[in-house]
């Protein structure tokens, strides 16, 4: 049992549930030698045993970054394939921060899931306050009459991007009054007047990937440096010059860069990076040929996916090594602060971002933990983000997060060790040379996935994607193998649903 606590793992243990929660966890021996049936917990006539001898059982992971997209976007993929790939990757429960659908759709997804009427993680509704899917809010009237909207619908919290001063400081100190959590993409647009030393003195709780973090280390400068002929519009010098942006912050352990920490850090301030969500920025080749994309990528996405000037996050139009190589300064830069930030105690959590950029739901989860792995983190302290430090920026920490008695029974089963090797949890596994026959075999994958005690087959779900996958390759006449990245057309069967 690896706890999510910190804990280091411990076992044999059985644990045991009842009506959805954890009722017991009880050591039954020594490694290497028999358990005695004496010093297990008995079980209720008609109960269900889980034998996991060899294996090892974690909390569900928390994704405080996901997106449920709908077949109405230029994605193209249905709810059910986001939420049967989060589950067989151990994900039992998501922060969803916006969709073309709405709160109100969202909050009753958010219920169905609740009542296990859908096969879906648990939701928590964080609808978009302005811009993106939202619509715009101009005035502060405006800005707590949509905040307080928002909470009628059914939402748990509010995601910001950006807006005019006024307004901005409206909607976060009404959220407050409202009890609804936040969380924030600090939009180049508005940075000047709201970077996270700005937002958080207003009561915002948290930020996504890292926009108005650098722009708050600034020394020598109050705006970031754009080149003359800069178009925000234009995604390739957008993400271009986003890739250069650490440069032009304070140095770790500057008297700037630890005003900032320990700033964020009395405000309780938590830190949600999404690092995989631009990781193709630094290799996009890589990227672009994960292995799982054959199987696991709908056309529709792959689609979206490619360089595109209609399509968010699809910047390839010209990306090569100079702009790659300083994505990897960049990333060198930002994960100094995050794991300086952990260091000092601060929150950090993990989320995805999927369905942009190359990355697949569930997979781009998964190397998220292996990035938070790079950024410092020891495999405990990812593990850790992933749960019960995600349970406490969501305020959930009494019902999730970690193997406890009296917690929400959601648990992740796998025959390998996660700690020794974060690949494991791709739902693809993890290529090992077998000594036996010298021949590579994959191993690995999320074999159980355990949800509020409704126990899921993460295998099977994994299969069913697949299938959805091939079925759709097959109705749209894409031959299989891998994705092509030129002369690719592809549109879907109106008459059918994927």
């Amino acid at each position: 049992m690896i706890n999510g606590a910190g804990a280091p793992p411990q076992g044999p243990v059985d644990i045991v549930v009842e009506d959805g929660r954890i009722t017991k966890v009880v050591a039954v021996g020594a490694p290497g030698l028999p358990i005695d049936p004496d010093s297990r917990p008995k079980a209720e006539p008609g109960a269900r045993e889980i034998d996991a001898h060899g294996k090892y059982v974690l909390p569900g992971f928390i994704n405080l970054h996901g997106h449920i997209h709908t077949e109405e976007t230029g994605q193209g993929v249905p709810p059910e394939y986001i939420w049967k790939l989060w589950l067989a990757h151990g994900i039992t429960t998501v922060r969803e921060l916006g969709n073309e659908k709405g709160a109100k759709w969202t909050a009753e997804m958010a219920a169905k899931s609740a009542r296990n009427e859908i096969i879906a993680p648990r939701i928590y509704p964080y609808p978009v306050f302005r811009g993106w899917s939202a619509g715009e809010v101009d005035s502060p009237e405006a800005a707590r009459a949509k905040i307080r909207r928002l909470k009628a619908e059914g939402a748990r919290g509010v995601k910001f991007f950006g807006a005019p001063e006024e307004i901005l400081w409206a909607g976060l100190d009404e959220a407050k009054k409202q009890g609804l959590k936040t969380t924030m993409h600090h939009a180049q647009l508005d940075v000047a007047h709201a970077d996270v030393l700005d937002t958080s003195a207003h009561g915002l709780g948290s930020m996504e990937h890292w926009y108005g973090l650098p722009e708050a280390l600034f020394e020598d400068q109050t705006l970031q440096r754009y080149p003359a002929d800069y178009n925000y519009n234009d995604e390739q010098d957008r993400f271009g010059e986003a890739g250069k942006l650490w440069t032009q912050a304070a140095s770790p352990g500057s008297e700037r860069w630890n005003y900032v920490r320990d700033t964020l850090l009395e405000r309780d301030f938590a830190v949600i990076p999404t690092f995989s969500i631009y990781v193709a920025s630094r290799d996009w080749m890589r990227s672009r040929r994960a292995d799982w994309h054959d199987d696991y990528t709908m056309p529709s996405l792959w689609k979206f996916f490619a360089p595109d000037r209609n399509a968010h996050g699809s910047y390839w139009f010209d990306w090569g090594t100079e702009e790659e190589a300083a994505w990897r300064d960049n990333y060198r830069r930002w994960m100094a602060f995050v794991n300086d930030y952990k260091n000092h105690g601060g929150l950090v959590g993990v989320g995805e971002d999927a369905g942009y950029i190359y990355s697949t739901y569930g997979f781009g989860y998964v190397t998220e933990l292996e990035m938070l792995r790079e950024a410092g983190f020891s495999s405990l302290e990812v593990i850790k983000a992933a749960t019960l430090d995600g349970a406490k920026i969501l305020g959930a920490e009494g019902e999730i997060g970690s193997i406890q008695v009296g917690k929400r029974a959601d648990l992740v089963i796998l025959g390998e060790n996660p700690l020794a090797n974060l690949k494991v949890l791709y739902a693809t596994g993890h290529i090992r040379l077998d000594p036996e026959t010298n021949k590579p075999k994959r191993v690995g994958g999320v074999e159980t996935v355990i949800k509020d005690g409704v126990v899921y087959d993460a295998k099977a779900l994994a299969a069913e994607v697949r299938a959805m996958v091939a079925n759709e390759k097959e109705r749209s006449g894409i031959a299989s193998g891998p994705m092509p990245i030129v002369d690719f057309t592809y549109e879907p069967k109106k008459d059918q649903s994927p």
